[in-house]
């Protein structure tokens, strides 16, 4: 029996790995790789030895800046990003929550400032049982990772 892969290689551009099951479209989607012209592949709910079921983003000629695997690490924390070029992996990194996260997406409170004013969002980040607790710096509120998901 000849093993197949299940998800073909890319020439170059940036693999996304072990990603959570079910995390996979939120990050598209905070990502805005949709509304993008970058070829992508998707792969959902894929056999993982480590994960039991993972998600699989890989995106042809794209390599994503520090705040988007910022942004990444809030929904795939422990996902792995690859970057190729000529079919072979050049840089790898596991994804880590970072300690803060500037200008990702507004602040959830419609009465911070950072509605009004011309700053950007500036959030600081921590862990919190199976959950990411973002705290505004200029309203001090915290909110759940879940909830700036939906932003």
């Amino acid at each position: 029996m000849t093993n197949k892969l299940q998800v073909e290689a890319i020439r170059k551009g940036t693999v996304i790995d072990h990603i959570p099951a079910g995390q996979g479209v939120k990050i598209l989607d905070r990502l805005h790789l949709l509304d993008s012209d970058v070829s992508i592949t998707v792969g959902f709910n894929l056999p993982s030895k480590a994960q039991g079921r993972k998600d699989i983003i890989k995106v042809t000629d794209l390599k994503f800046t520090e705040q988007e695997a910022n942004q990444l690490a809030l929904f795939a924390q422990g996902a792995t990003i690859n970057v190729i070029d000529e079919y072979s992996v050049v840089d790898k990194f596991n994804m880590t929550v970072p300690e803060t996260l500037r200008g990702a997406f507004p602040c959830p409170n419609s009465n911070c400032i950072t509605h009004n004013e011309p700053v950007s969002s500036y959030f600081y980040l921590r862990e919190q049982n199976d959950d990411i607790r973002l705290k505004c710096h200029y309203c001090e509120k915290s909110f759940s990772k879940d909830i700036v998901s939906e932003l």
